[in-house]
């Protein structure tokens, strides 16, 4: 077995969002600063930062439907699909969770996702890594 665990509804795994001013800067901060290593970047799209025992931080810009860095939702908590996004999105719709908006292709078609919130309001969403 591989020690991954895959939920009923197809989520395997995820990482914390952090939305950044500087794309350059905050993977200097996470890697040089913190020692982190870096394990992914798309250029100025996103940076993926291995914080060791399976935590990914993801980097990505601020842009205008995202929250100002170092403000409310300004962290958001990313869960990884195992499978096709419209099929777990379905399930989890079933399931009665509240999808903000369309399915959406985000790094220049690098990956999909669907975002939703919990009963309080805390912004998470759904990744689909296209190809990597």
């Amino acid at each position: 077995m591989d020690g991954k665990t895959e939920t009923a509804a197809g989520i395997s795994g995820g990482t914390p969002t952090i939305f950044v001013s500087n794309m350059d800067e905050a993977v200097r901060f996470y890697t040089e600063a913190l020692g982190l290593k870096l394990a992914y970047r798309a250029g100025d799209h996103w940076a993926s930062v291995d914080a060791g025992d399976g935590l990914t931080l993801g980097l990505h810009p601020a842009t205008e439907r995202a929250p100002a860095p170092g403000t409310p939702g300004s962290v958001q908590i990313g869960l990884n699909v195992t499978g096709p996004i419209e099929d777990v999105v379905a399930a989890l719709k079933s399931r009665g969770v509240p999808f903000r908006g369309e399915i959406v292709d985000d790094a220049e078609g690098a990956i999909k996702l669907a975002f939703f919130t919990d009963p309080d309001g805390n912004v998470l969403y759904l990744c689909e890594e296209m190809g990597r």
